[in-house]
């Protein structure tokens, strides 16, 4: 027996085969990563720089004399006619009238005969870090013994402008009298003025006055006070 093909259940089933098929849903998107701002580039030159820099003030920053050695200096006395020695002697510990401390590193001011026959100047030595902290020893003949302590500072401050304008300025001065081992007398002043500090010590011996200064600027003196105290109490005669 013959079979018949319905033509709508061959359209049906052709239509069926060509039917397109849905479109798949978009992916889902990636969230938006945010790029961060890129950091700046470090200059090497600039760090090198810098570094440089702070070696450089770190090397020229005053330095603290707490922990300093000490040498120890022969002074001569010497008057201006007879300056660099007597008779020709270099030899200044055997021709020494008067010793004191003198912090390492710390540098020698020649003395021109000028200073010497104005305000007897006889040797000075100074902080290269900084020049006003320093110490320095003046001298004057005919002097057999003291004079009274007010008298004593008021004639050294004739020669002296710097110690005329620290007397002038100062907030306190103190003064004392000492003896040594030997019995030998000092006058010990004490000078506290607008912006430095001042201590000295005086005395005679062989007919002369002998006067040891050690000033610095008030930083100094509160960063240095032991080490200045210490070098101001160096200070002796010889014989």
């Amino acid at each position: 027996m013959a079979t018949i093909f319905s033509p709508s259940a061959i359209l049906s089933s052709s239509t069926n085969a060509t039917t397109p098929k849905p479109p798949l849903p978009p992916p889902p998107t990636k969230p938006h990563l945010t790029i961060p701002p890129s950091k700046p580039s470090i200059n090497i030159a600039t760090t090198l720089t810098a570094t440089a820099l702070a070696t450089a003030i770190l090397a020229t920053s005053p330095t603290s004399l707490a922990d300093a050695t000490y040498k120890l200096y022969y002074g001569t006395a010497a008057s201006a006619a007879n300056y660099g020695g007597y008779g020709g002697n270099s030899d200044k510990k055997a021709s020494a009238e008067y010793t004191y401390d003198v912090p390492a590193g710390w540098k020698e001011k020649a003395v021109s005969k000028i200073q010497k026959g104005t305000n007897g100047t006889d040797s000075e030595f100074f902080n290269p870090k900084k020049k006003s902290e320093k110490e320095y020893l003046t001298f004057l003949g005919g002097f057999p013994k003291l004079a009274p302590k007010d008298v004593i500072l008021n004639n050294l401050a004739l020669s002296d402008v710097d110690l005329q304008d620290l007397i002038a300025s100062a907030e306190n001065v103190k003064s004392e009298e000492t003896k040594d081992e030997k019995g030998q007398v000092y006058y010990v002043y004490e000078i506290d003025g607008a912006g430095a500090h001042s201590l000295i010590s005086v005395t005679c011996a062989k007919n002369k006055l002998y006067a040891h200064f050690v000033n610095a600027p008030t930083p100094e003196w509160n960063r240095d006070q032991e080490a200045l105290r210490h070098i101001h109490e160096s200070f002796k005669t010889v014989g």
